[in-house]
């Protein structure tokens, strides 16, 4: 005779999604940031599946800056990282050196690329192109303090 017992289950918080009002804050706070620094960029911002939300690209900006955010944004949210940290782990010694050939998008590990949190859960990415490295990064995390 078996019987059946009840398993205790922790109860789930919902988190809300990004949503595009989320996403056109994020771009309009990063393309705000780089106009007051006199830079020109392209902003993507992703959801947690990875499909786009939202997406400005400059025309004054370096003609690959979109793609360039857009690949940003997908390294930050695939890896659960800011970009600027992954630097050094995709060396030739690094943990992440083979990391790009095995995924079906090519990765970008250049400053300007940040995952979007919500309740401790990602919930999306945001990236920064066209900037140096260090303004992109700056850019993308001044989007961000927009969003909380």
């Amino acid at each position: 005779m078996s019987t059946a017992t009840a398993t205790p289950t922790t109860a789930r918080t919902a988190v809300a999604p990004l949503t595009t009002e989320d996403a056109e804050l994020l771009v309009a706070a990063a393309t705000s940031a780089a106009e007051a620094a006199g830079a020109t960029v392209s902003v993507t911002v992703l959801d947690a599946g990875g499909h786009l939300l939202a997406f400005r690209r400059d025309d004054r900006a370096v003609l690959i800056s979109g793609e360039t955010s857009t690949r940003k944004a997908y390294t930050a949210l695939q890896l659960d990282a800011p970009t600027a940290a992954l630097v050094d782990a995709v060396r030739p010694d690094g943990p992440f050196h083979t990391l790009p050939t095995a995924l079906d998008r090519p990765l970008l590990f250049i400053a300007g690329g940040l995952p979007v949190h919500r309740n401790g859960r990602l919930i999306g990415a945001v990236g920064v192109g066209g900037g140096a490295p260090e303004q992109d990064h700056a850019f993308a995390a001044a989007a961000l303090d927009a969003l909380v």
